[in-house]
């Protein structure tokens, strides 16, 4: 079985944050910065990538994108300034 990713989108201000899932990372968050694949990221100018798990069985990413689709927003910026405390975008730590 093939592994998945969450992640965390949002746009410069960090005002808006998008949570998804994939089981190609680095291609999805290409994806997103081109504007391709979902209506919501490219509405909001969500490009930047803030956080990420790996996950070894995409049904377990799955499980956590519903997790913390159900947390509050600050819950979400806590968990993100966690491991990215500056909210940088971590997009070209994937590369």
């Amino acid at each position: 079985m093939k592994g998945g990713f969450v992640y965390i989108m949002s746009n410069i201000n960090r005002t808006t944050f998008y949570i998804g899932v994939t089981s190609d990372l680095k291609t999805r968050i290409a994806d997103h910065k081109n504007g391709i694949g979902s209506e919501f990221t490219k509405k909001y100018n969500l490009t930047d990538l803030l956080y990420y798990e790996d996950f070894p069985d995409i049904y377990q990413a799955i499980d956590r994108e519903k997790q913390l689709k159900n947390w509050h927003k600050q819950w979400k910026i806590n968990l993100i300034k966690s491991v990215n405390p500056e909210m940088n975008d971590l997009y070209w730590e994937i590369r």
